[in-house]
């Protein structure tokens, strides 16, 4: 007789972690698939000040490591796998890996996250983490009394770049085009801050520095002239692209590919959760993440009993 899952959780980041130690703790046979590194994006973060009580040597990897081991501890399966389909329109629902293996669950959680655009940038990742960052709301309070640049000109770069005014000596936006993308209101309040400058019809081309950050090439788009900014960090901000290929046409999504789920995770099929970056949502951080993980698997378990009782 094949086994069945009471749930199968699909992305090891802070959302699949939370998600399977909730789902544990409610004895519910638990499977987590992760097709690279448990942790996802949070293992890039080197200081992780900004989650509740990390408070001393807390990084994105210690972090999500001590989740998955508490989440292995109360019994949760993990399997190192990529998900290559899905079928979820049936009351089982069946996972088919590119090992060649199939799963099969009573409900589903998806958790594979997203991930940001890359700037394009020489050294952009050599100096990740030192100095190139793609989260203000992460990093802004590293950076006190520095100058920073900002990489985009749409709502997320604008609305960044305000909130690290707060921080920042200077924020210095970089924008491709002649003018932003960015709502009017947030424009008008970015002209009016006194600490952003704007280059315009330029793109970042080389991040200088050897340990950390020390500046930018600038090259500009209609003349091909190259300059220099010194800044000690910049933030990119060109979108995050969610992993949601193979659920295409499996779940409702928005035009970009993020999930759309109500406040409970629940996706428009039956028994399917969504949680993390992979949904529809204004903040993409660990701990709404983790929140989004334990509200999905919680609602996994009401689902179970309502609809599979013995």
């Amino acid at each position: 007789m094949e086994h069945i899952y009471d749930t199968i959780i699909i992305g090891g980041g802070p959302a699949g972690l939370s998600a399977g130690l909730y789902a544990a703790r409610s004895r519910m046979d638990t499977l987590l698939l992760e097709r690279a590194k448990y942790g996802g994006q949070a293992t890039t973060t080197d200081e992780l000040e900004n989650y509740p009580g990390s408070i001393e040597e807390c990084t994105g990897t210690t972090l999500t490591e001590r989740m998955r081991k508490q989440a292995e501890d109360f019994g949760v399966n993990f399997v190192k796998d990529e998900v290559s389909d899905v079928c979820l329109a049936e009351k089982i629902k069946s996972i088919k890996t590119k090992s060649g293996k199939e799963y099969k669950a009573k409900s589903i959680i998806i958790a594979t996250g997203a991930y940001p655009r890359l700037g394009g940038f020489k050294k952009e990742l050599e100096l990740r983490g030192r100095g190139v960052s793609y989260c203000a709301t992460c990093d802004a309070d590293f950076f006190t009394d520095l100058d920073v640049a900002v990489i985009g000109g749409g709502d997320s770069a604008i609305t960044e770049a305000i909130y690290l005014t707060k921080f920042a000596e200077s924020v210095t936006v970089i924008h491709r085009r002649a003018e932003l993308r960015a709502a009017k209101s947030l424009q008008e309040k970015a002209f009016k801050n006194p600490k952003i400058k704007f280059i315009w019809n330029s793109t970042v081309e080389e991040a200088k520095g050897d340990e950390i950050l020390e500046a930018l090439v600038v090259k500009n788009k209609e003349t091909g002239e190259l300059s220099e900014v010194e800044v000690n960090g910049v933030f990119v901000f060109v979108g995050y692209l969610p992993i949601s290929e193979v659920f295409k046409g499996k779940v409702k999504m928005n035009d970009r590919g993020d999930i759309i789920t109500d406040e409970e995770m629940r996706t428009d099929v039956d028994g399917v959760f969504a949680a993390g970056d992979i949904r529809e949502k204004s903040l993409r951080q660990v701990i709404t993440a983790a929140a989004d993980g334990a509200i999905a698997a919680t609602n996994a378990e009401h689902y179970i009993e309502n609809n599979f009782a013995e």
